[in-house]
């Protein structure tokens, strides 16, 4: 990490909400920070194991934590976040994984279980969540849309400072609030990129972006977290052209150009790595799979070993 992002973690770890910290679970033994890019697996291709089989086999694969999924249909269900993430953190702990993200159902303040959800997970270590996504008001201009989303930005930053979090919303290509970078942009403007920002798809923003990714990267520098890692072809199917997910390295991303970007823009995020191309159901973040879990392990196993190998390529190119 650099200094600028170990001093952001250190001044989230240093806040809580209230005047009195609760104690976070298994904290005496918590893993560290030991590698220069943390990657953690998106906990939705796994969500056919318990948090403690989960844990045992991410740590074998040799994933630094795990970003898991506290929303409807995720490892952890919303209204039973007090209850089951401290089991989860817990399980992820006892492997000596990190649990300081995750992907939540969270776009408002306004809910009370979306505000219990997030102080359960500040009460559990966890820094960055993953913001659920906005849909365009067909009656109502770019701008009043983005206005709208906005209210909202703006109390969940209020909750996010009181409670330590940084909440950020994932550019995903489509017809979601935040496809097109420049409504990113306007989103986060003003907002305290230590409790606001994005958590910028590399693949959702080449979909989109094409070859002006780039420039959407430095104007949301400042934001950026936590990203996600994964990779796509466009394909024909039917007469026409569609998005087909692919292993990392399969695709059109063009990760080395990416990594070197990062360290030129000094963005050392921390990693949640998704595997979207067909892993029998496991992708879809299924209970029951179509494939053997061997198959899904040795999946991931190898875009996890890619993606490490791409990073320290950048770093050489």
């Amino acid at each position: 990490m650099n200094r600028r992002n170990f001093a952001k973690l250190a001044t989230l770890s240093s806040l809580s909400f209230g005047s009195k910290r609760v104690p976070v679970s298994g904290a005496d033994k918590f893993p560290a920070w030991t590698r220069p890019l943390s990657v953690h697996v998106f906990s939705k291709h796994l969500q056919f194991l318990d948090y403690k089989e989960m844990a045992k086999v991410v740590a074998d694969l040799g994933f630094d934590g795990v970003d898991l999924t506290v929303r409807p249909g995720g490892h952890v269900e919303p209204e039973h976040a007090e209850r089951d993430l401290p089991k989860a953190v817990e399980a992820n702990a006892d492997k000596g994984l990190l649990s300081v993200m995750m992907t939540s159902g969270v776009n408002n303040a306004s809910d009370p279980v979306n505000v219990q959800v997030l102080k359960t997970a500040s009460d559990q270590g966890i820094k960055f969540y993953r913001m659920a996504y906005y849909k365009y008001a067909a009656e109502k201009s770019w701008r009043e849309n983005l206005d709208d989303v906005r209210v909202d930005m703006l109390a969940l930053a209020e909750v996010n400072k009181d409670l330590g979090l940084h909440g950020a919303y994932q550019n995903h290509s489509g017809q979601y609030v935040g496809a097109y970078i420049p409504d990113l942009v306007y989103m986060l403007e003003g907002l305290d990129p230590r409790w606001s920002g994005c958590q910028y798809d590399i693949r959702h923003a080449t979909v989109e972006g094409g070859r002006a990714w780039p420039m959407g990267l430095e104007w949301l520098k400042e934001y950026l977290s936590t990203i996600v890692i994964k990779d796509f072809i466009w394909a024909e199917r039917n007469g026409k052209y569609d998005v087909l997910n692919t292993p990392l390295g399969d695709g059109m991303v063009d990760f080395i150009e990416y990594f070197k970007l990062l360290r030129k823009l000094d963005v050392h995020p921390t990693v949640t790595m998704h595997a979207e191309y067909d892993l029998g159901g496991a992708n879809h973040g299924k209970r029951e799979i179509t494939i053997s879990k061997k198959q899904v392990y040795k999946a991931l196993g190898k875009d996890l070993k890619l993606l490490r190998a791409l990073w320290q390529k950048s770093a050489e190119s």
